[in-house]
C-alpha cells in the first residue's frame, strides 16, 4: 500500500468572510480525485475556522496554522489543542517557517507543541526547511535533520504526522526547489527517518513539498518518488489549487 497523496492549502493571514466564503464555494464544486487517492485539508485563519467547518464538503478536512505548546490558561493571544479539539479540527500545521523565522520559535519549542498537539488526539503538519544561506553554504539536510531530530525526540507515534519540506528561499519569492532539489531533500529526509526512527516510520510517513507550488509545476514535482504531496501557500486561495489537487492522479500513474 502507497502513501496516499496529500494536498494542504495553507490560507495564512488572509481572507474576509465573503472571500472564505467564495473558496470555499470553488472547492464545493470542484471535480478532483476520490479521498481514496487524495487526502485535502485546508487550513483557514483561527477566526475563520468555524465557518470553512460548517460550510466546506465533508471529503475535505480542515487544520488551524498553529497551536499553543500545552495546555490553555493565562496564555493571551494564543489558541490550545483543546479548543481546537471542543471545534472539531482535525489537523494543525507546526513549525511553518514563518513561525520559525519571524517569531523565533526554535527546533524544540517546534517540537514540544507537535508532540502535545499529538498526545492530544490532533494529527499535524510538521514544517522544516532551510534559509537561502543556508542552502548555499551547504548545511540544508544538516538543517533539516536537526529540525526533524528535534520532533524526533520527543514523539514515538509518527502514523498522525506529515512532514512538510519548505525551503524558506522558496515561499512566497517566486523562486521553486527544482523537481530534483525536492526529491534530493526529500529522499535523504526519509533516509534519516530510516536510519533514526526506523523503516516503517521512513516507509509509512508523507513527506510534503512547500515552496511556491502552484498549477503549473505541481504535476511535475509530483512525479517524484519521495514527493508525497504539497503544502500550497498563495495558490491554495486561487482556483488553480484545484489543480494542484489534481496533480494526485500523475502520482497514481508513475
Amino acid at each position: 500500500m502507497g502513501r496516499k497523496f496529500f494536498v494542504g492549502g495553507n490560507w495564512k493571514c488572509n481572507g474576509t468572510t465573503e472571500e472564505v466564503k467564495k473558496i470555499v464555494t470553488t472547492l464545493n464544486e470542484a471535480e478532483v480525485p476520490s479521498e481514496d487517492d487524495v487526502e485535502v485539508v485546508v487550513s483557514p485563519p483561527f477566526v475563520f475556522l468555524p465557518l470553512v467547518k460548517t460550510l466546506l464538503r465533508p471529503d475535505f478536512s480542515i487544520a488551524a496554522q498553529n497551536c499553543w505548546v500545552r495546555k490553555g490558561g493565562a496564555f493571551t493571544g494564543e489558541i490550545s489543542v483543546e479548543m481546537l479539539i471542543n471545534l472539531g479540527i482535525p489537523w494543525v500545521i507546526l513549525g511553518h517557517s514563518e513561525r520559525r523565522q519571524l517569531l523565533n520559535e526554535s527546533n524544540d519549542f517546534v517540537a514540544d507543541k507537535v508532540a502535545y498537539a499529538l498526545s492530544q488526539g490532533i494529527k499535524v503538519i510538521a514544517c522544516v526547511g532551510e534559509t537561502l544561506e543556508q542552502r548555499e553554504s551547504g548545511a540544508t539536510m544538516e538543517v533539516v535533520a536537526a529540525q526533524t531530530k528535534a520532533i524526533a525526540e520527543k514523539v514515538s507515534n509518527w502514523s498522525s504526522i506529515v512532514l512538510a519540506y519548505e525551503p524558506v528561499w522558496a515561499i512566497g519569492t517566486g523562486k521553486v526547489a527544482t523537481p530534483a532539489q525536492a526529491q534530493e531533500v526529500h529522499s535523504e529526509l526519509r533516509k534519516w527517518l530510516h536510519d533514526n526512527v526506523g523503516p516503517e516510520v521512513a516507509a509509512s510517513t508523507r513527506i510534503i513539498y512547500g515552496g511556491s507550488v502552484n498549477g503549473a509545476n505541481c504535476k511535475e514535482l509530483a512525479t517524484k518518488p519521495d514527493v508525497d504531496g504539497f503544502l500550497v501557500g498563495g495558490a491554495s486561495l486561487k482556483p488553480e489549487f484545484i489543480e494542484i489537487i489534481k496533480s494526485a492522479t500523475v502520482k497514481q500513474s508513475t
